[in-house]
């Protein structure tokens, strides 16, 4: 996939894991959580009786908001977890239950990724010769790369995209993403209720690989980092009387503070048609990912590559009319997506 051939880092392979998987169960998620909780001293393999409790310990905390979990009708090990929430069994019987039964399907295809096996693996499947998994070199050196910070929240907003897309039916309802430009959190609606699904950054974040839309330096998910990331209108909110639906999905990026608002940034000025491309291509990756994205983009913006790209040029013409400069900023790192 370009998604990782352009940048083929670590943290792009695992992204590509987390983000264009097929998503039949939330089981892959929690077992993204379930790694990024273990750091093993000393040793590489992981057995399922010690994986199995945080694993399951993730699956537990979603089900308490979300019930729909997996797209198969039933679960004997989703029943387990509904019962340990309920207290019907204890987390000995739960544990046990996770071992035998919880990952079944998971293990086998957490490095498939659109009907083939990516390049580098993160584990190795020993269950028949030593009862769990061997951590390989590339989990350790992720978790040394400076992305993996921003990884757990990645997932975690991909895992709540997910569980509203099943809880609304996307089969026959597709879901609509919507921003709040006050709380800076993409929401959806149901039955003319608001429900909030996940923050804008952490959600968006994976798709851009951890840089800036605009000049590529390192941004941060954490509030507290210098590199924090800001949610920024492609198209300026000041075009919005003359591009449709500028708090759309597609318009939205996450950027620097530099580029955002700093003494050379963008504000209301218009990213040049340079940039315009690239938004297309940070687009597509929302198309080619599963739900529900996907779906969002598609109806904001075409159901066709071409009708996508007209759509965006048209935008952008229509802001020029008002906004007239164009701007670019210098790079500050290689050409990412």
């Amino acid at each position: 996939m370009r998604f990782y051939q352009v940048e083929p880092t670590l943290e792009n392979y695992w992204r590509g894991i987390i983000l264009f998987g097929k998503n039949v169960a939330s089981y892959k998620f929690a077992l993204a959580h379930a790694l990024y909780d273990l750091k093993p001293k000393g040793r590489d393999l992981i057995l399922l009786d010690d994986l199995a409790v945080p694993f399951s310990e993730h699956l537990c905390r979603h089900l308490q908001h979300a019930p729909k979990q997996i797209t198969s009708r039933s679960s004997q090990f989703i029943t387990a977890c509904s019962q340990f929430n309920a207290g019907e069994i204890t987390r000995d019987a739960l544990t046990a239950i996770t071992v035998r039964q919880g990952f079944n399907n998971v293990i086998d295809a957490f490095h498939n990724v659109n009907q083939g096996e990516i390049e580098k693996r993160f584990f190795i499947d020993e269950r028949k010769t030593h009862k769990g998994i061997r951590l390989t070199e590339n989990f350790y050196r992720l978790g040394e790369r400076l992305q993996y910070q921003n990884l757990s929240f990645e997932t975690n907003a991909r895992w709540s995209l997910v569980e509203q897309a099943w809880a609304m039916n996307i089969a026959s309802q597709l879901i609509n993403v919507e921003y709040d430009d006050n709380d800076q959190i993409l929401f959806s609606r149901s039955s003319d209720r608001r429900v909030a699904i996940s923050s804008c950054r952490d959600s968006l974040n994976g798709y851009q690989k951890g840089r800036c839309f605009y000049c590529y330096a390192p941004i941060s998910l954490k509030p507290d980092d210098e590199q924090f990331a800001d949610v920024d209108h492609f198209i300026p909110w000041k075009a919005r009387e003359q591009v449709r639906n500028v708090n759309g999905v597609w318009n939205l990026v996450l950027a620097c503070k530099e580029c955002n608002r700093g003494e050379k940034g963008k504000f209301a000025r218009l990213p040049s048609r340079k940039l315009l491309q690239r938004l297309h291509d940070r687009n597509e990756y929302f198309i080619n990912s599963h739900l529900p994205l996907r779906e969002t983009l598609i109806r904001q913006t075409g159901t066709a590559t071409a009708q996508r790209e007209k759509f965006l040029a048209t935008s952008w013409n229509d802001a020029l009319q008002v906004l007239f400069h164009q701007w670019e900023p210098a790079a500050q790192g290689t050409d990412t997506f």
